[in-house]
């Protein structure tokens, strides 16, 4: 009997300032394979993550010194790793803004350890996904998308993208002109056993489309009651 693929593995930086949480955190983490590093404030995140370039941020939202809110930002000036956030707060004026600031996903407290430790080997396995033999670059307008690269270009500029950003760009270029539900979106992008507000889609289309400006000639459009669409004027 063959055996299974072997699980993504990655470099994880867990912060939170609840000592116990956190350590229990990067046991589990690191039972699986993972190299952690665990740091509980603000600042000391915003240097580690500078230093460790981790694959994965597991970041709660309060945290002394910096907030994650303003940590997720700072790293965003100079990473592109996943960063799923972490919040007890009930508001989600807090979550919407922990997305803005450019977090991929959230879990609320209370959580269950085994299921954040999935959602970090999911998002590990994102970029090693088989691609086919040639991996494909995509046209559609003036966007090009180069999956073996996962690089994206508008009228040949390249332009950053999150990998949140990047997977759903792939996904709505793969069928375009056809409209996607939020739903098949958050399978294609998140995995099916992601739950959740779908409304996180929405977040992250609003910050792809900024991003892509004005990309001659292609446009995300939104599906009323369905979803998205790439469509070319």
């Amino acid at each position: 009997m063959s055996p299974g693929p072997e699980p993504a593995t990655g470099r994880v930086l867990v912060v939170d300032d609840e000592k116990p949480l956190a350590r229990m955190v990067a046991a589990y983490l690191a039972r699986a394979g993972h190299d952690v590093a665990v740091v509980h404030t603000g600042p000391e995140a915003v240097e580690a993550a500078r230093l460790r370039a981790p694959d994965v941020v597991v970041l709660d939202l309060g945290l002394p010194g910096l907030d994650g809110i303003e940590v997720c930002r700072r790293v965003r000036r100079f990473s592109s790793c996943y960063v799923l956030m972490l919040t007890a707060r009930g508001d989600e004026d807090d979550v919407l803004a922990g997305l803005d600031a450019g977090a991929d996903d959230y879990v609320v407290k209370p959580f269950s350890v085994r299921e954040l430790v999935a959602r970090v080997a999911a998002v590990l396995r994102r970029p090693r996904t088989a691609l086919p033999a040639a991996a494909p670059v995509r046209t559609v307008g003036g966007v090009v998308v180069d999956l073996g690269a996962r690089e994206a270009r508008v009228d040949g500029v390249p332009v950053a993208l999150t990998p949140t950003e990047f997977d759903l760009l792939a996904a709505l270029t793969a069928e375009p002109h056809r409209a996607l539900s939020r739903r098949h979106l958050i399978d294609a992008v998140w995995g099916p056993s992601w739950v959740g507000d779908e409304r996180l889609v929405d977040v992250h289309i609003g910050h792809l489309r900024r991003k892509l400006g004005g990309a001659p000639a292609a446009v995300v459009e939104t599906v009323r009651g369905i979803g998205y669409r790439m469509a070319v004027r």
